[in-house]
Order: C-alpha cells, then structure tokens, then sequence
C-alpha cells in the first residue's frame, strides 16, 4: 500500500511568494487526511494535482492562526459546493471552543462538523494503522502527531507450503493473511509455519510547533519519517527558546536521537533559505531534506527501499514550469 506525504505549505507564521503556511496531507492508499489547514490551504490543494479534497478528518497541532486560518474558508467553500458528508475535526482541548468563535465567519454548512479533542496520548485505530498524539512544548495546548501502521505478516515461504500440501490457490492466502487453514484432508496449518517473521509497518511522525523535547524523541523513536519544524538557525538560538521553537541543528539532534530513517524540516522562518536550513541540520544529521511547497516524500516498506523526496511531485511538470518556480 502507498504511503506518501505531500507538503503543502511549509513556511514559518507568513506566506512567502514561494511557501504556504502550514499544511501538510499524508496520502495512504485511498485515503487522505490533512494535518493543519493554515492560510490558503485550499488554494494549495487546486494548485497541484490533488485537488480540492473531499476531507473527511482534519488535524490541528495547535491553534496559532499560522496553522488554521485556511479552515474557515475550506468549510464554507465544502457548503458551496452542496457538501453533505460529515466532516471530523480533531485537535487539542480547546477545539470546540475554536471552532465556534469561527462559525461566525463560516456561517451555517449544508453538512455537519464534529469537534473531537484530543488529549496526549490519545489512539485513534483506523484500518491497518493508528494515530497517536503526543506532547510537544510550545507553551500553548498542542500536540503532535504519529502514523503507526500495524505489523505485517513475515514473507510467505512456498517451499515450507509445498512441503505441507498446501494447494497453490486461495488457501494460500488465506495463510499469507495470517490467518490458520484447514486443508481438506482435516490438517489444521498454522500461519506460522509458512510464514517468516513479523514485518514491521511504517511510521511518520509530524511535530507541528516545537522547541526540542524529550517527548518528541520518545515518540519518532526508529520512525520512518519525522517532519519537525526547523523556524530558526543557530544565529537566532535564542529567539527559538523564547519562542518554543527550534533551530535546524536542534530538530536534526532529535533525528539523531530518534534513530529516524529521515527527517524533513518545515515552518522556516522567512529569514532564511532552504539550502541554509539543510547545511545547518546535516552537520548532525546528513539524512536531512527540507522540501517545498508541492514536493512529495514517499515511504516504501523498509524492504523496498528508502524514504525518497520527490522535487514537485505533486505538481504536474506543466503546472510547475507555468508557475516559474525553481
């Protein structure tokens, strides 16, 4: 099953000509689900070849404008549209409280909208994986959040199947499900015994706004893909800690720390430029990348490869050379 993260907006606390604020959406197989929807975050979506969603989950880390501006107008623009699909938005305590300050900006929707707060340490099951927030420290309620897909079954040994008479067809899957076979002879077979060892799933990890902390090690332990903020460079350490927020080199000693496959750093400041933020990091952490808007990063099964930045991947090579970005 894919699993991919599109960045569509990956500046600091203001756009740029070339960086949306906040707004990140994880594409595994079928479904699609967006973690903060800062300022223009719809126009992103009819940017790039994903489209306007029709999301069913929205995430917020926190409540920061530079990380929910764009909700207003996505609902509202939804109710155009005749939208009669629910809509869930989760986020930390103080959601419900949001969300009705703002229903005097997206007035009355033609489809309902549930407020669902979360505390850390929330699991949320879904279909072959869970979400898990944890805590972060930004001085405000916020959390981040964990994709963790479940275990898989180990890889399927035809030899050891052939071997218990195990017909080439259906009953195979059956095993390679893991789940136990009763062949027509009476024999029960056991997925164990055709199968290897457990493979593990994939994990990504998404920080929103924070200063290091050991919680966010703890939580992107070994994980596949950790996308933490990087607002500042060593220059400006001090203005990171006052803030609650972190430098470049900081956010790659938790990458390190973490024992992450890869780390990719978003919500730079517009002081800087992606190349200088991807120096600073991969002094102490070289499998560092920092994409732009409308890049993509695919997360392949760890047998089948690395994480990959793919440079505009969500843009089709027409729009992209239209645009005039680089």
């Amino acid at each position: 099953m894919d699993l991919d993260v599109v960045f569509l907006g990956t500046s600091g606390a203001t756009p740029t000509a070339q960086r949306a604020p906040a707004a990140t959406l994880i594409r595994r197989g079928g479904e699609r689900i967006l973690f903060d929807c800062a300022e223009g975050t719809q126009r992103q979506l009819l940017r790039c070849d994903v489209g306007l969603l029709e999301l069913q989950e929205i995430f917020l880390t926190h409540f920061h404008a530079d990380h929910y501006l764009g909700l207003p107008g996505m609902l509202k623009t939804y109710s155009l549209r005749g939208r009669e699909l629910p809509v869930t938005i989760y986020g930390p305590r103080g959601l419900r409280s949001l969300l009705t300050s703002l229903r005097r900006i997206f007035g009355r929707l033609t489809y309902p909208v549930e407020a669902v707060e979360l505390d850390v340490g929330a699991r949320l099951e879904r279909g072959g994986y869970r979400l898990e927030t944890f805590a972060v420290n930004h001085g405000v309620p916020a959390v981040g959040y964990a994709v963790v897909e479940h275990a898989r079954p180990g890889r399927f040994d035809v030899e050891a199947a052939d071997s218990l008479g195990v017909p080439d067809g259906p009953e195979r899957g059956v095993l390679q499900r893991g789940e136990p076979l009763r062949l027509a002879d009476g024999r029960d077979i056991d997925p164990a015994q055709v199968l290897g060892p457990p493979r593990d799933g994939r994990k990504l990890v998404l920080t929103g706004d924070t200063a290091p902390a050991a919680s966010v090690v703890a939580a992107s332990a070994d994980a596949d893909l950790l996308v933490h903020e990087a607002t500042f460079l060593a220059d400006e350490r001090q203005r990171a800690h006052e803030t609650l927020h972190s430098t470049a080199g900081e956010a790659a000693l938790v990458a390190r720390e973490a024992g992450v496959r890869m780390l990719a750093l978003t919500h730079l400041s517009t002081r800087y430029f992606g190349h200088e933020v991807a120096e600073e990091a991969r002094e102490l952490f070289p499998e560092t990348v920092v994409p732009r808007d409308f890049d993509v990063i695919s997360l392949p099964f760890r047998e089948r490869g690395a994480p990959e930045l793919v440079r505009s991947g969500a843009r089709s090579r027409k729009a992209a050379v239209g645009s005039g970005e680089s």
